[in-house]
C-alpha cells in the first residue's frame, strides 16, 4: 500500500543551510580581515559537516502527516546503555569526531572543556529537535541519551586526535595555518598544557 505521507526533499533544505552558515563564517573572517584560503576551507568544512547533520538526524520529515486522533507520544530513550547497539555508538561517535577538529580550529584559546560543551551542546540541540520533528512531521528519529553520550565521546576524540597531531612539529605548523587564531610561538607541549586547563 503507497504511503500519502509528502516527503520534504533534503537538498532544497540542506543547501540553502549550508550556504547560509558558509556565508556567515565567511563574513566573520573578512570582518576581522583574518581570511585566508585555509580558513576559508574551514568555513567550508563546518557548512558542509553542519549540513550534513541536519540532513542526517532531522529528517526526513513529512508535511501530511495524517491526524490518528491518539495522544503523541515522544520518541525517547532516556536509559543510558539500554538495547544499545555497538555499531550504533561507534557510527554516532565518528559522526561527532569532524567537530572535535573543526570546532578548536576556530577557537581563540581552545579547552576540553570548550570542545566537549560545543559537541554537548550540538548534540542536544539536534537529539530535542528531533521531538518536534516527531511530533509534526513525522520523523523517525529518536532522542536518546545513549546518542548523546557517544556524541560527546566523538567530539572529545576528535579534540585528541587534533591534539596528538599538533604534537607532530611539521603537522604543527600545518594546522596552525588553519587556525582562525593562529598561535605559531606555541610550543605542541604547550598546547597541550593549555588545553587541559578547561
Amino acid at each position: 500500500m503507497s504511503s500519502s505521507f509528502a516527503e520534504v526533499p533534503v537538498l532544497p533544505v540542506v543547501i540553502p543551510f549550508g550556504i547560509v552558515v558558509f556565508a556567515i563564517l565567511l563574513t566573520v573572517l573578512w570582518a576581522r580581515r583574518s581570511c585566508s584560503p585555509p580558513r576559508a576551507a574551514v568555513t567550508a568544512a563546518v557548512a558542509v559537516y553542519g549540513a550534513g547533520i541536519v540532513g542526517n538526524t532531522i529528517f526526513p520529515i513529512f508535511l501530511d502527516k495524517p491526524v490518528s486522533g491518539a495522544p503523541w507520544t515522544p520518541g525517547l530513550a532516556l536509559i543510558p546503555f539500554a538495547d544499545y547497539e555497538l555499531d550504533d555508538a561507534l557510527m554516532n561517535m565518528l559522526v561527532f569526531v569532524p567537530l572535535g577538529i573543526l570546532v578548536p580550529l576556530m577557537l581563540a584559546r581552545p579547552t576540553w572543556l570548550k570542545v566537549v560543551a560545543a559537541a554537548a551542546i550540538t548534540s542536544l540541540t539536534v537529539e530535542s529537535l528531533q521531538l518536534p520533528a516527531q511530533a509534526f512531521f513525522a520523523g523517525g528519529h529518536i532522542a536518546d541519551i545513549n546518542d548523546f553520550l557517544s556524541n560527546v565521546a566523538g567530539g572529545a576524540l576528535g579534540y585528541g586526535l587534533l591534539l596528538l597531531l599538533a604534537r607532530v612539529p611539521a603537522l604543527a605548523r600545518l594546522i596552525d595555518l588553519f587556525r582562525w587564531n593562529p598561535r605559531r610561538q606555541d610550543r605542541p607541549e604547550d598546547i597541550e598544557t593549555a588545553a587541559t586547563r578547561g
